[in-house]
């Protein structure tokens, strides 16, 4: 297997940030697996690609705190002798009607959907700007393209996260950094099962192809933009979706 190189992918325990994990490590990457509070998810899941001889290290960090991510980084430096990629992937999400949203649940929301990419994101840059060479891949989601009725402190923090990705792309071009985006439509995860059956075959109907996006299917999106292939790329929206939004 060709080695690559160091990744750090946080809120790397479950879903997609699971199976970015999987899929970067099994394509020879070095990988941080982040968690916060899955400690028994990530370390099961650290276990796993250990038993498959791949290159892998746990860190449990809060996004949200400076201190926690500065951490992060300089253990992936220790271990992986630098950092080459960042997929900014943590986050919650919270259906509420706007009117019921409290201040904590909008601090919270902002503070670990959109802040912490500002934590990860320049703290990495420490180690990228010097070397003139990284990228970063940030996770948002359709609906910081379209909004989502009930989830309006969502959409703004995911929509922040596009302008981010943007803004960041054009001040780190000429270091050689790309900063690129996915913003996945529905996908089977865990957040996905708050749905009962008759609303789930509601939402596969409106998507084109008839189905949810899978984590994998995520991964392999991130894996591309990891990828030399995508060396041209930078400041761009990916949006995986099925479809739903064209």
């Amino acid at each position: 297997m060709k080695k690559q190189g160091s990744v750090i992918i946080t809120g790397a325990s479950r879903g997609i940030g699971r199976a970015m994990a999987m899929e970067f490590a099994r394509a020879g990457y070095r990988v941080l697996i982040n968690y916060h509070k899955s400690k028994r998810a990530a370390e099961e899941l650290c276990r796993s690609l250990l038993r498959e001889n791949l290159s892998a290290v746990l860190c449990k960090a809060d996004v949200a705190r400076r201190g926690d991510v500065d951490f992060m980084v300089d253990l992936c430096v220790r271990e992986f002798n630098g950092v080459d990629i960042l997929i900014n992937n943590a986050g919650i999400s919270q259906s509420k009607f706007f009117t019921d949203i409290t201040s904590e649940d909008w601090d919270e929301m902002i503070n670990i959907n959109l802040k912490g990419i500002f934590n990860c994101s320049q703290s990495v840059l420490r180690y990228m700007i010097p070397h003139k060479k990284g990228k970063i891949i940030n996770v948002s989601s359709i609906w910081g393209m379209v909004g989502g009725s009930c989830e309006v402190h969502y959409s703004a923090a995911k929509a922040g996260v596009i302008g981010l990705t943007k803004a960041l792309a054009k001040e780190l071009g000429p270091s050689n950094i790309q900063v690129n985006c996915l913003a996945p439509g529905m996908v089977e995860t865990e957040m996905m099962e708050s749905y009962s059956a008759e609303e789930l075959n509601d939402l596969k109907s409106s998507i084109p192809l008839m189905r949810l996006g899978t984590p994998q299917e995520i991964a392999a999106c991130a894996l591309f933009l990891a990828s030399g292939g995508a060396d041209y790329m930078t400041g761009q929206v990916i949006s995986p979706n099925g479809g739903f939004v064209i």
